[in-house]
């Protein structure tokens, strides 16, 4: 019997009280668009269902790009939703404002950690037992994941101790309804996933709710007969799928605002001069310091934002066949996309699960990391999921940052308003921005300083116009922009003293003009 529904028909099966499950990444990649349309006009109309809890990894929304609503902000009603527990949400702005109104319990734990829930859930285990987030806002001695005052009644992690170490414990739930994406299905369910981008927790979803006792729905491009999918081609089998929605075109989109591209797929691969080359500036500068640090035939990952400029550097200076850059979406090889691209790669050599690479970063395989520094402290720790009160969430950042050997965190100096000229192979400062990030202790701890002393890593802070190392008393200034004046334009843009290296000395100068670095001998 044909397991195809509208996608109306399809929401009438979430109950009350539900957890649901969603899949997807950023803007939209894996997201099942016309069903959580119709999830979030049924509440409009019948008021039901009504306090639901989300789980998620990464929270899709349009981040303010489109006129109309998008992704979890369909469901950003009052009523309908009771709590969510995710990865990151800050991109769906509507149930991000809900958040911060206390109108939702919500809580943070780190993506992967989500990821991994997933899978535990399906494997009927008590939870994620990881190190991930000791010492960390995750860590129940500490915020305990909790992205609200709304959140404090209950608690979902706990410290325990195996084999002499401490760990924390991610405790599973049951998953009632899973939402799911995918290209093509056949009228038993089965489901393909080639031009998807990203592949998520997609399966590791579905299992989770099937082995809850609960319902899947898959909402796929296209419908085949049958029997007539290559069963190598199929990701999610019928057998853990109720109820298929072939979505309309515009509900089936790559990401909110792009139909399709072929290189995200690995279908089509495009000439690496089409990839424009990044203007220059300061967040160029920042870059290429970031790839002095890059060896060559290693494995990396890149965060969002400034150290996205790293994948343009490294293609400019002819280096990245001789790298293999990472997205914690899945995608392995090829050159990472910003923007509303997120979590695809250009020219993509592999795409696995997200929970799979996730089980490869947290076992320590990435060589070298380059992650965002909005606010640092004198401790080294980091926040880049918490500002004036306001939760965005952590996303890979915890997982990536905690278990990598070599760790950059990189980013401007100052924040807000400001004209910084790079001239003369060097700074000049016309105008500073007004907001410090090197603050006497972060709003929120991302990264515990602390816990990378602990376990040796190598990490570095760099800015356009300094570069700080941690060290077990904190962090200490290594490096300084040519043109920049110790006192005026690093110090007293400080609330802290940093310890000064004896051998400071000038950031090399091949980073402040436009041409190719020479990376490795190339």
């Amino acid at each position: 019997m044909s397991k195809l529904s509208s996608a109306e028909e399809a929401v009438k099966q979430i109950k009350d009280g539900d957890t649901v499950a969603f899949n997807g990444f950023a803007f939209g990649f894996g997201f099942a668009e016309e069903i959580a349309k119709a999830l979030g006009k049924r509440y409009e109309e019948e008021g039901h269902p009504k306090d639901l809890t989300l789980l998620f990894g990464s929270g899709c929304g349009d981040g303010g790009a489109l006129k109309e609503d998008f992704g979890l902000d369909h469901l950003a009603k009052e009523g309908m939703v009771k709590r969510i527990i995710a990865g990151h949400v800050g991109l769906a702005k509507k149930l991000s404002r809900m958040i911060n109104e206390n109108k939702i319990a919500a809580y943070n734990f780190p993506q992967g950690v989500v990821a991994h829930l997933f899978r535990a859930i399906a494997g009927g285990k008590p939870g994620v037992l990881t190190q991930v987030g000791l010492k960390t806002f995750a860590d129940p001695r500490v915020e305990g994941g909790r992205m609200n005052q709304a959140a404090r009644s209950e608690s979902f992690v706990e410290v325990m101790e195996a084999a002499g170490r401490e760990y924390l414990l991610y405790r599973s739930i049951p998953v009632d309804a899973a939402i799911i994406r995918g290209t093509v299905g056949d009228e038993k369910g089965n489901m393909t996933v080639e031009e998807e981008g990203v592949l998520l927790e997609t399966l590791h979803i579905a299992e989770a709710a099937k082995n809850s006792g609960g319902i899947v729905i898959g909402q796929v491009k296209e419908v085949a007969k049958e029997g007539t999918l290559d069963p190598r081609d199929v990701y999610v089998p019928g057998i853990m799928v109720d109820t298929l929605v072939k979505a309309k075109p515009e509900n089936h989109r790559m990401t909110c605002i792009l139909d399709y591209d072929a290189s995200f797929t690995g279908e089509v691969k495009v000439p690496s001069d089409s990839i424009a080359p990044m203007e220059m500036g300061i967040r160029k500068v920042i870059a290429k310091r970031c790839a002095k640090e890059i060896q060559l035939d290693t494995t990396i990952n890149l965060g969002i934002g400034v150290p996205e400029g790293v994948a343009s550097v490294a293609l400019e200076a002819g280096i990245a066949d001789r790298l293999t850059m990472t997205i914690e979406a899945g995608a392995i090889g090829g050159v990472p996309q910003g923007g509303h691209s997120l979590g695809a790669a250009a020219n993509v050599e592999v795409l696995i699960g997200q929970p799979n690479l996730f089980d490869f970063y947290d076992g320590g395989g990435l060589d070298l990391t380059c992650l965002g520094l909005a606010q640092a402290d004198a401790k080294g720790n980091i926040n880049v999921s918490k500002f004036n009160g306001r939760m965005v969430g952590c996303g890979g950042f915890v997982n990536i940052s905690q278990n990598t050997k070599n760790v950059i965190f990189c980013g401007t100096f100052t924040a807000g308003k400001s004209l910084i000229e790079v001239k003369d192979r060097g700074l000049q400062i016309v105008q500073d921005g007004e907001f410090t990030k090197f603050v006497d202790q972060v709003e929120q701890i991302t990264f515990s300083g602390e816990y990378g002393v602990q376990t040796g890593q190598n990490v570095l802070y760099v800015t356009e116009r300094a570069v700080f190392r941690l060290t077990e008393g904190g962090l200490e200034l290594i490096e300084i922009a040519p043109g920049i004046d110790l006192e005026k334009h690093i110090l007293d843009k400080m609330d802290f003293k940093p310890l000064i290296s004896r051998n400071l000395k000038e950031m090399d100068a091949d980073i402040f003009d436009n041409t190719p670095l020479k990376i490795g001998g190339r």
